[in-house]
């Protein structure tokens, strides 16, 4: 179980995805949820994602400002991930 940083709410990993920052201050989606630096995760749903966007929320979760097109990146992977859900059910990855 993980919290979501928007909502605070406790979920199961496989409904999360994983934002990692490294250690130099690069901040990614990671899909795998293995890579190396500090994590924070967000719902797999669009408005958790559209909300962390217009909030910035890993700007402040991480200390650094976050270019607007990596939150823009995130709601379009969020969405992908949420069509591939209903489309193939809870096993698509």
């Amino acid at each position: 179980m993980r919290k979501d940083i928007v909502s605070g709410e406790m979920k199961p990993k496989k409904e999360l995805v994983r934002i990692v920052k490294n250690k130099e201050n690069d901040v990614s989606i990671d899909p795998t949820g293995k890579k190396a630096g500090r994590g924070a995760y967000l719902s797999l749903e669009v408005a958790a994602a559209k909300q962390a966007q217009s909030e910035r929320v890993f700007d402040q979760a991480f200390g650094i400002k976050i270019p607007a097109e990596f939150y823009e990146e995130l709601v379009q992977y969020v969405d992908h991930q949420a069509a591939r859900k209903e489309l193939f059910g809870d096993g698509a990855k």
